[in-house]
């Protein structure tokens, strides 16, 4: 699936880098960011609300191109600036991590 389908699923303002043509494999959810790099795929978008610099240091580690924040939480510069240098995408939506993950799931059962 690509970034540009996911921003149609799930409601939010993007930031950090990555195109609108990145392609995403799947998606991980977790808020703990030691299990993110355990059990997370190379490719997947990461479902969280750990709106920090080091949830993209953790999706660098392990090749996610996507950062779902989630609850509307603030995203602090630092990690907007640390996502666009490493190619990062983030996206920030008020839907809880139970939602974006449950209409994420159906879209990519399709």
């Amino acid at each position: 699936m690509l970034l540009k389908e996911i921003i149609d699923i799930i409601p939010g303002e993007r930031a950090g880098g990555g195109s609108d043509d990145m392609q995403i494999s799947g998606v991980y959810t977790s808020d703990l960011l030691s299990d993110v790099m355990a059990h997370a795929k190379d490719g997947q978008a990461l479902v969280t609300i750990q709106a920090h610099k080091n949830t993209v240091a953790v999706a660098t580690l392990v090749g996610l191109p996507l950062i779902i924040i989630c609850n509307n939480r603030e995203l602090p510069q630092d990690m907007v600036e640390s996502a666009a240098q490493e190619g990062v995408a983030i996206l920030r939506t008020s839907l809880n991590q139970y939602e974006v993950s449950g209409r994420l799931w159906e879209a990519f059962k399709r």
